[in-house]
């Protein structure tokens, strides 16, 4: 099985800014999240990897590609949905679909045909096919996006931020396009969305400031917090105060402006609190926050 490798990636911008704090990672065929806030560093990551920017040191391995020596021979395999793409002409799904298999090297026109026919298919898009991309909605976009990245059958799929701005329905659908692909394939997808992940991905990663905080599969990530997160209910200011007192690693309103807050502790911190289902986002608080800590104490 093809396996990606990061090995020691670093980039630090002009601004002084670490992008990529000396990442190290091993990703196996499958669904792969990437899970981080916005300005985590999840983009520079996923535009290094497509060759898209240099980092200033490290190496990445996909199979036996040496990404960084061997750009082209990695974007033969590549299929890359960045977060804007595409201004599309005033053609068919299908023309334009054609067109990129042209421009991807499928000459043969039966060939292109069947590929184009499958790439329809796997997205959904055949009873559209006849319809100007140009008023495609943002999920049929989305779908077309990851049509046009299948033409050449890539060992490798990198998604970066593919369901933001996407309505309910929309990103049902495309979740469910990324199912599709995701069992043959790598597939990074990277997101700021928790449920994303959760609904996907059989293997992820933290990150945030440039640095991978935990990588793990998301049922073991779960499972290691489990019986440490406690739930009360206060109100606005009473947060405040619990802040100050425990580890407060999120907060929700409730119908009537009361605050579910919940917090990780070993134990029963007091007995105001009582004990809650551990889920993903509790994993992903718990983790920037800790995050949070050590950058200030350093």
């Amino acid at each position: 099985m093809i396996q990606l490798q990061l090995k020691n990636l670093s980039k630090t911008y002009a601004n002084g800014v670490k992008a990529l704090d000396d990442i190290s990672i091993e990703i196996n065929a499958g669904m792969f999240g990437l899970l981080g806030p916005n300005g985590a560093g999840k983009s520079t990551l996923m535009r290094t990897i497509a060759t898209l920017q240099k980092p200033d040191s490290g190496e990445i391995h996909l199979g036996d590609i040496n990404v960084l020596e061997e750009k082209m021979r990695l974007r033969k395999v590549l299929g890359y949905l960045p977060q804007q793409f595409g201004v599309y002409p005033k053609m068919s799904a299908e023309a334009l679909l054609n067109y990129f298999a042209e421009l991807k090297g499928i000459t043969n026109k039966k060939e292109r045909q069947e590929i184009v026919a499958y790439a329809l298919a796997v997205t959904n898009l055949t009873e559209v096919k006849n319809k100007h991309v140009a008023g495609y909605s943002g999920g049929m976009k989305q779908r077309f996006g990851i049509a046009q990245l299948l033409l050449n059958n890539p060992k490798l799929i990198i998604v970066d931020e593919p369901t933001a701005g996407l309505d309910p329905a929309e990103r049902h659908r495309f979740l469910n396009v990324l199912r599709e692909i995701g069992t043959n394939h790598i597939v990074i997808l990277s997101t700021h969305i928790v449920d994303d992940v959760k609904e996907l991905c059989t293997d992820m990663a933290i990150l945030n400031g440039g640095k991978i905080l935990s990588k793990m599969s998301p049922k073991e990530a779960v499972e290691n917090i489990q019986g440490k997160i406690w739930t009360t209910i206060t109100d606005r200011d009473g947060e405040d105060e619990l802040a100050n007192k425990y580890n407060v690693i999120s907060s929700n309103y409730n119908q009537d402006n009361t605050l579910n807050v919940r917090v990780f502790a070993e134990q029963m911190p007091d007995a105001i609190f009582k004990q809650a289902e551990a889920d993903l986002a509790d994993v992903y608080f718990v983790h920037l926050k800790e995050d949070e800590q050590q950058t200030i104490n350093s």
